[in-house]
Formats: structure tokens, sequence, C-alpha cells
């Protein structure tokens, strides 16, 4: 929403006023703003720095964009449409959310800044609303309410963000997600050595059923699957995940 026009952009007639033939379009303008933010973060993102890159007095984007928010909306939804829907459709909605998870944590970790833009809400452009309607298409089938599938995506959506924002941070401080797990591993193992906590050395001693047999898994994948499983379950019998 802009506090302009109290209309969301999408909502909007493209260029806004009369004048001279447009310069560029809002494309153009987000683009801009994208290769802004990838080569210096969020904040090196402002109406004056775009314009300079355009060659275009300031004034003029907000014959496009009424606010910086919405300059940032317009980044989002470029972003957004780099994810790719052709290998979704496989009839096991488990494995098309876990790919679609997948290609938002690839999108995040090519443009870190998004984490930022999307911490306080996630704007419903064109590219996301695509998303969720791909991500509702995949759990079509699924036995339950609407609104428990609008309430999951927006969950998972959530998780896919936190995970990745834990990986961004622990690679700027020049560690890998397994090397931060190992270090906190340890440091678990130590203090439940200690005999103060039985129930996290019971945790950390018991490996999971059928563990032996298990392959494998980034922890990434683990986690997404058990937190769609766990909302939705109730949806079919095991066989159908």
């Amino acid at each position: 929403m802009t506090e302009a026009s109290g209309h969301s952009i999408w909502l909007r007639p493209e260029r806004a006023g009369r004048g001279p033939a447009p310069a560029f379009d809002r494309d153009r303008i987000a683009a801009v703003g994208v290769a802004l933010a990838d080569a210096d973060g969020l904040a090196a993102v402002t109406m004056r720095a775009v314009a300079v890159v355009l060659g275009a007095a300031p004034a003029s984007l907000y014959r496009y964009v009424a606010t910086r928010d919405e300059l940032l909306e317009l980044m989002i939804d470029r972003v957004n449409g780099e994810l790719s829907y052709a290998a979704l459709g496989s009839g096991r909605w488990l494995d098309d959310l876990l790919a679609l998870a997948r290609q938002s944590r690839s999108v995040y970790l090519a443009h870190p800044w998004l984490l930022d833009a999307t911490a306080t809400r996630v704007p419903l452009g064109p590219k996301a609303v695509d998303y969720l309607e791909h991500a509702l298409a995949a759990l079509a089938e699924l036995d339950v309410s609407p609104r428990t599938k609008l309430e999951a995506i927006g969950t998972y959506g959530a998780i896919v963000r936190s995970m990745v924002r834990m990986e961004v941070t622990q690679r700027l401080a020049g560690q890998s997600v397994p090397q931060w797990q190992q270090a906190q591993a340890e440091y678990l193992t130590r203090v439940a050595s200690a005999g103060h906590h039985p129930h996290l050395a019971t945790a950390l001693a018991t490996p999971p059923p059928g563990a032996e047999k298990q392959q494998p898994e980034p922890l990434f994948d683990r986690v997404v699957t058990r937190v769609l499983t766990g909302l939705l379950q109730t949806a079919c019998p095991t066989s159908a995940v």
C-alpha cells in the first residue's frame, strides 16, 4: 500500500500524470534497484540513487512509484520472477512444495537483501501471486480447507526465510551451516555431560527412529518437510504424501 494514494501500486496505471513520453518503465526501475541492492545492500537503494543510474531527475521517478516502499515492491516482484514452475506437477504435493522451497532458498541466497525487504511484510505483487497459485495447485487434491492451505503456505514461507537468514548469517561469519551445527553440537554435548540437564542428555544420546537406515538429508529439506507434513498431515494418508 502507498500512503500517497491509498491503493496498491499494482492497481494503478504504470505511469501517473501527463507529460513527455516515458523514458523508462517500472521493470527498468526495478532492475536498477535490484542491481544496487545486490552490489551494496538494501540501504544503497534510494530514489536518488536509482535516478542517477537512469540518468533522470529524482522527481521524475515519482511518476512511476510514489514511495521507496513501492520501489522495493517492484524489486521484490522482479526477483520473484526468477522462480520457475516447469518442474512442478509431480502429483505429490510434498515434492512440489519442497521444490518451491528450494527455489525460494536459491533466490534469497542470490539476493540476500530480500530477507530484510520482506522482514516485516511480504508484498503480493503479480509474481508472488503466481507463486501462491502454483503452491495452491500442488495442494489442490488435499482434503483440507482453503484457509488451512493458505496458512500452511504462509508458515512454510516464513520458515524458509528464517532458515536462509541463518545460512546467510553463518556465511558472513565464515562458517557453513554444517560447521555451525557441529560447533553447537560440541557445546551442547559438553553441557549435557555435566549432568545438570538430563532431558537434553537423553535427547542428544537417542538417535531418531530408523536413523541407521536413513540417508543423510540437508537440514533445510528436513525441517521444511517436517513443517509441511505437520501442518498438513491430517489431509490424507501417508502414501499420498
